[in-house]
């Protein structure tokens, strides 16, 4: 129970980050704050969960074998059930109104969009498998710098084309908010676990000492 509840306070905080920064109106630093807020969730669960964050990530661990169908299945579903209600908050914390007035609609090109959101997820996801499940860097003190930078640096290369979800969670909640429209989920959960499984099946290829 400890982890999945560290996983929903985890994931929970990352889209309520993710949801003030942009509705807020940070501007040019949206992709910091998402970074710094991701970063210091992972360090702060992944003693308990292995802190994933995202369904993608969970997925990509599991082709990975570090973690069981019995555990990524109810580690997916909090991780979406938190996306949703941190959706809930953004709303009661701004305003339904204001959300809506605030959150334009979106109307990316859908081809564009999933090939940013296969890039973003794979380059997520295999840092996080390099980086905090390869036995050449265990017990490093660096991982949580280095995922939440990829997600900075995929933010400000790819947000522009596909709004930078990375994260089939962050996509429920931005859908729930209306800052995306849910006929577009799609590219954003195919992008999303799509990227998993190549990052995935490219990291079990370049390190099959490492299974």
């Amino acid at each position: 129970m400890k982890k999945l509840i560290t996983e929903f306070i985890g994931t929970f905080f990352l889209i309520l980050t993710i949801s003030l920064a942009v509705l807020g109106g940070a501007g040019a630093m949206e992709p910091v704050a998402i970074g710094l807020a991701l970063m210091v969730m992972v360090y702060a669960g992944g003693h308990i969960s292995g802190a994933h964050f995202n369904p993608a990530v969970t997925l990509g661990i599991l082709i990975r074998g570090k973690i069981t169908v019995a555990d990524a299945v109810p580690y997916m579903i909090v991780q979406v059930v938190a996306g949703a209600i941190a959706a809930f908050v953004v709303q009661y914390l701004l305003g339904s109104d204001k959300v809506t007035a605030l959150a334009a609609a979106a109307n990316p090109n859908a081809v564009k969009a999933l090939v940013a959101e296969i890039l973003g997820t794979f380059a997520l996801v295999f840092v996080v498998l390099n980086v905090a499940t390869s036995k050449a860097t265990a017990g490093n003190s660096y991982f949580g710098l280095a995922i939440g930078l990829t997600v900075t640096a995929m933010a400000y290369a790819l947000g522009g084309i596909s709004g930078g979800a990375f994260n089939p969670a962050v996509a429920v909640g931005i859908s729930v908010m209306k800052m995306a429209q849910w006929a577009d989920i799609w590219f954003y959960l195919v992008g999303g676990f799509g990227g998993a499984v190549l990052a995935a099946l490219l990291f079990k290829h370049c390190n099959p000492d490492d299974l």
